[in-house]
């Protein structure tokens, strides 16, 4: 199996990735590595083939807010490649892999070749437009607490044998929460307290869990309705 098979915008294309598997150079990284910085004048796609990443914007005041990880068949530095302008976030490994970097003229080579390829990586720059305009509706109205549930509600998946719970795993840190709401670390050491307290939240081994996604759900509904009103 070649190595471009393994990433999500390539499987099942329909088309021999072997001459552009040929054209690109992969390698290995270590946990910590800058893959991608910002204002990096390379045009480069990445393709995950192995390993975690975390990206993240940085304000002109030098603030660092996180958009989120990638794991392994994930794709990044594509809209260098689309309109050849400077990179605009930071990807850094957060554990050891491998990726594949592909040039933007390779990658424009490859989308003409394939509609799939092309109608799959249109789906996906859509995908990630909207997940950016709701997290833009929600700095802009909702105050540090309703932030913070909707981005644990982002976060977790069900949880296994528990109707009704989700879990966020492994347990996020708080400060790494606060750069991906933009707040302090200290802020949501306090909510989360508030959440425990209420009963919201609870800490297993290697999990945090939403004991009452539901209630989290409803308090960012009736914060955006609220605003709506006002």
């Amino acid at each position: 199996m070649s190595r471009l098979s393994k990433v999500t915008l390539l499987q099942d294309a329909e088309i021999d990735l072997a001459p552009f598997e040929a054209r690109t150079r992969c390698r290995t990284f270590n946990p910590n590595e800058t893959l991608v910085d910002f204002d990096d004048s390379s045009t480069d796609v990445y393709f995950l083939i192995s390993g975690d990443v975390r990206v993240l914007i940085r304000t002109r005041a030098g603030k660092e807010i996180i958009l989120g990880e990638m794991r392994s068949g994930a794709v990044f530095g594509e809209l260098a490649a689309l309109d050849g302008i400077a990179r605009s976030a930071n990807v850094t490994a957060l554990t050891r892999g491998e990726v594949c970097t592909m040039s933007a003229s390779v990658f424009r080579d490859l989308l003409f070749a394939s509609p799939t390829v092309a109608d799959r990586l249109f789906r996906l720059l859509a995908r990630r437009i909207r997940d950016l305009d709701a997290r833009i509706m929600e700095n802009a109205v909702l105050d540090l607490r309703h932030r913070l549930y909707a981005e644990l509600i982002r976060l977790s998946i069900p949880r296994a044998g528990h109707d009704g719970e989700r879990v966020v795993t492994p347990p996020p840190y708080h400060h790494v929460l606060a750069a991906r709401i933009g707040c302090r670390r200290e802020q949501v050491t306090r909510e989360f307290t508030a959440m425990a307290g209420e009963g919201l939240i609870e800490r297993t081994r290697g999990a945090l869990v939403l004991t009452k996604p539901e209630v989290l759900q409803s308090r960012v509904a009736a914060a955006m309705r609220e605003d709506e009103r006002s």
